[in-house]
């Protein structure tokens, strides 16, 4: 298969990862599919009246320096983990 049907694919298995998956886990894998969606955060840190946006940007500006194809393999390979885990 081709890394976009992959990663459609890795996309749709997050969606039926166990409830045991973190919040951690699950911040990891919102950063890497904006990175691999949208590449490198065009817009300001939200407030402080907004934790959640807050952490959930935090995790997308940690990652945007990798490129569109890199965020896909490594979603791939982080939801690929947590099945098996």
């Amino acid at each position: 298969m081709g890394l976009k049907k992959d990663f459609d694919q890795a996309a749709k298995d997050a969606l039926t990862l166990p409830p045991s998956t973190t919040n951690d886990d699950k911040l990891v894998l919102y950063g890497l599919f904006k990175s691999a969606t949208v590449g490198k955060s065009e817009t300001s840190r939200p407030g402080i009246f907004d934790p959640k946006g807050r952490v959930k940007w935090d995790a997308w500006k940690m990652v945007e320096d990798k490129s569109k194809d890199e965020g896909m393999q490594d979603y791939i390979l982080k939801v690929t983990q947590l099945k098996e885990a």
